[in-house]
């Protein structure tokens, strides 16, 4: 499958100044940007900043951040499934995964998570693809926020619905080792009906039930 990716950006007016919300985003051009040292959910900022990278280059990848001049404050991710969850074993081309939205704690006020998803699916081709999203309660920063797992599992459907991710059913046992975590998705307007159907039947498997 080809992944052509447009590119589109916007300036977003927040407390902390204006930033500047943009991608997809090259490799060469990421490597090129500092990371702010706050960008570190899911492993230190350095570190983090090659894993996007590398996303970057791949085909599929796409990085759209928000960066505060030549600082990265933000980003969001998109790829192909991890081979090791179930997701990737539907075996669809047009299926991506937002595998991570991370944006640094002097940046959060201001509707800038919400800014990058609208950005990145300002992208006609994102219609092209259903997009998923694992949400697993202990990726989100509960402590900084102050708010109950409950509050930002809504915070975050609110977030991902404006883009028109819906939340699905599904017997994964991750998702389902907790009420909080959830299964969200955005099924592009130009996917076929086969691709959908294989999508719905990979929500369950039963292979865990008993």
């Amino acid at each position: 499958m080809n992944h052509p990716k447009t590119y589109a950006s916007k300036t977003l007016k927040t407390q902390a100044g204006d930033l500047v919300l943009e991608g997809p985003v090259p490799a060469e051009r990421l490597a090129a940007l500092s990371f702010h040292e706050g960008l570190k959910a899911f492993r230190p900022a350095g570190r983090q900043q090659e894993a996007l990278v590398d996303i970057a280059a791949l085909p599929e990848g796409r990085i759209v951040l928000a960066r505060f001049g030549d600082q990265v404050v933000g980003y969001v991710t998109y790829l192909y499934p991890d081979p090791m969850e179930r997701w990737s074993e539907a075996r669809l081309a047009n299926l991506l995964e937002l595998g991570a939205i991370e944006v640094a704690a002097p940046y959060r006020a201001g509707g800038v998570a919400k800014g990058l998803l609208d950005v990145s699916f300002q992208d006609d081709n994102m219609n092209d693809y259903i997009v998923i999203s694992t949400e697993y309660y202990w990726h989100w920063d509960l402590d900084a926020t102050g708010i109950s797992v409950w509050d930002y599992k809504e915070v975050m459907k609110k977030i991902m619905g404006s883009v028109g991710m819906e939340a699905f059913a599904t017997d994964d046992p991750e998702i389902c080792s907790h009420p909080a975590n959830m299964l969200m998705a955005r099924i592009g307007t130009r996917v076929d009906q086969a691709s959908i159907e294989r999508f719905h039947e990979i929500r369950f498997t039963g292979r865990h039930l008993f």
